[in-house]
Formats: structure tokens, C-alpha cells, sequence
């Protein structure tokens, strides 16, 4: 099979805008990325009127180069992946809207109101996978520099990094990857991480490993980042270990430092554990019933795309279910 005729992808952000504010819907989903619309698919496949509402179509894996641990696919682009899982969506009856969730409510008869900036829907059952946002570093020149040297995005400005000097700051997974990614681009990739050693999957170590060899990446481990400097934009980068304070010119800095899950539902009650996450069980139900919630946001150790997936076609079924027996 020739890998670049593997699949064919419909054209995206086409929508007939069908979301109605004088219905009930079985599902309103909260949240377009793999959980939300996994969700949507299964909901719609089990005959449940669906409606998903969120920022951004596909979620933060769009901006992921290349993932190499989902099933049925050896390597394939995030964007490329978001899309398929999108398409499979809509290849089912479900209404889309392209809109900020503000508040969820409840009213009589255990009914979900969710309140987008213009308009509320009204549910039967509401499925949350509004996933993460990026942790800040917040130190000197991180907010002055957002966008002119600060990016928390290494896809989406790794072409504008060409000869450069790059820092990439945290010590996980996803900053080892990027890492990798802008060694392709940049003259000199420093890895700044404040633990004793990285924490990563074994392969992105090795690449790391043959990088640092070919003098294309430097890792400064057990360092601290405490100033992003710089005149009308990123020059260099200070930091902290043993005690000594260093600098190092930099043109820019990538920040890995963790993720945030983006929380709503507090207001009806649901319960979230002490890293702010949405507590479900394996059914993916919180403690308020009706309500369910999939991928990033909740409480499951283990943030991969592939679980995301699972949790959302779990809350669908289980939201299904809920139903059943209630009708």
C-alpha cells in the first residue's frame, strides 16, 4: 500500500449549522477533539439526537506532528488523525457548533441547560471533553514575548526556527518529542528541565539520544527557568541550577511544562480530584447523574489519544443507557 494514498479525507470546517434551542437532545457533547467526537459518533450510531459544541475542531492533537501509538496506524500527523475521527462524526446525524461553553445548569426533570456565548441548549445527558490547556511558567517575559519568541506550540513555529537557537523547557514526554521535531529545523536545541532526568517513552529517548550525539541537542537537567529576556523579542534565557545562575542566548523558547484540565460543571455539583480533574469511574460517570465526562479532563492517569477515544465511546454508551432506563 503506498503511504501517502492510505486514506482520503473529506474537506473540514464545513458545516450545516443545525444546533436548535427549542429541542431536547439526548447528548449535548462538550467538547470537538478525539474524546467529544468519538462520543458524538457512537451516541449518534445508538440513534440519540447529538449535539457537540466546542472552540476548535480536532483539539490540541492537531497540533502534534506525528503520534505513533494508535492503534491502526504506525505513524500518522495529529491533524490528519483529528480529521478521519471528525469525518467518521459527521458521517452520522449530529449538529455542530463552533462556540465557547460558559455554564452548565440543571432544571426539572433532571434535564442539562448548557449556555454557549449567544445561545442554551437543552439535554438529556451531557458528555464533558473539553481536555487541557497549557501550564504556565510564569516567569519575567514569558507573556511579553507570547507569540514573538514564546510558543507553547513547537508544530505549529518549527519552520520559523530554520539556523536558530531554540530552548525547550519541561522534562516529559511531550517536551522530549517536540525536542526531537525542532532538532529538524534549528541549529541548537537545549532541553531545560527542572527534575534530576527526563521522563519519556523509550523511543523518543533513543532519537533524543542520537540527536545529543550529533551535537543538535543539549539537556541541562536539575535547571530552573526564571526569566525570558530580551528587547522586542526572546535574545536569552535564565536560569538556575546548583544554585549558580546561567544564561544562554536563545531566539526561542518552547514551553512543556504541563497541562491544565479545562474544568466546567463545578456548578451542578461535579466533583474534580486534587490536580482539579474530573473524577469517573470506569463507566466514565461523575457523581452527578447524567452527567459523564471523557479524555484529558478527567481523572485518568494516562493522557493518550487512543484513551481518549475509549472514554468517549464508554460515556456514550453509558449516557445511552441513562436513558434507556430513564424512558
Amino acid at each position: 500500500m503506498d503511504k501517502k494514498e492510505d486514506f482520503i479525507l473529506t474537506p473540514r470546517t464545513i458545516y450545516n449549522f443545525k444546533p436548535q434551542e427549542k429541542i431536547v437532545y439526548d447528548a449535548i457533547i462538550i467538547g470537538t477533539g478525539i474524546a467529544g467526537f468519538s462520543a458524538a459518533m457512537y451516541a449518534a450510531r445508538l440513534g440519540l439526537k447529538v449535539l457537540v459544541v466546542g472552540e476548535m475542531t480536532g483539539g490540541k492533537i492537531t497540533l502534534t506532528e506525528s503520534i505513533e501509538n494508535y492503534p491502526g496506524f504506525v505513524s500518522i500527523n495529529g491533524l490528519k488523525l483529528a480529521e478521519l475521527i471528525e469525518n467518521h462524526a459527521k458521517d452520522y446525524d449530529i449538529d455542530i457548533l463552533i462556540d465557547i461553553v460558559e455554564k452548565i445548569s440543571r432544571k426539572k426533570g433532571n434535564l442539562y441547560v448548557a449556555y454557549t456565548t449567544k445561545k442554551r441548549f437543552t439535554g438529556k445527558t451531557i458528555i464533558i471533553a473539553t481536555g487541557t490547556i497549557e501550564k504556565k511558567l510564569d516567569v519575567h517575559g514569558e507573556k511579553e514575548f507570547t507569540g514573538n519568541g514564546v510558543s507553547y506550540c513547537a508544530i505549529c513555529d518549527a519552520t520559523t526556527t530554520k539556523n536558530k537557537i531554540v530552548a525547550v523547557v519541561g522534562g516529559g514526554d511531550s517536551a522530549v518529542k517536540e525536542a526531537n521535531l525542532l532538532a529538524k529545523y534549528a541549529k541548537k536545541v537545549y532541553i531545560i528541565n527542572n527534575e534530576p532526568k527526563l521522563h519519556a517513552e523509550a523511543h523518543h529517548l533513543n532519537s533524543l539520544d542520537n540527536n545529543v550525539q550529533k551535537n543538535k541537542i543539549k539537556v541541562i537537567n536539575s535547571a530552573k527557568i526564571i526569566s525570558i529576556n530580551g528587547k522586542s523579542s526572546v535574545e536569552s534565557i535564565t536560569f538556575i541550577k546548583n544554585n549558580q545562575t546561567s544564561s544562554v542566548p536563545v531566539d526561542w523558547i518552547f514551553i512543556y511544562v504541563g497541562q491544565m484540565p479545562k474544568i466546567i460543571g463545578k456548578e451542578i455539583g461535579i466533583k474534580t480530584n486534587k490536580n482539579n480533574e474530573i473524577i469517573v469511574n470506569v463507566n466514565c460517570e461523575t457523581n452527578v447523574k447524567g452527567a459523564y465526562a471523557a479524555g484529558d479532563v478527567t481523572s485518568n492517569s494516562w493522557k493518550q489519544a487512543i484513551i481518549a477515544a475509549a472514554q468517549g465511546v464508554t460515556a456514550a454508551f453509558s449516557a445511552y443507557n441513562y436513558i434507556t432506563k430513564k424512558e
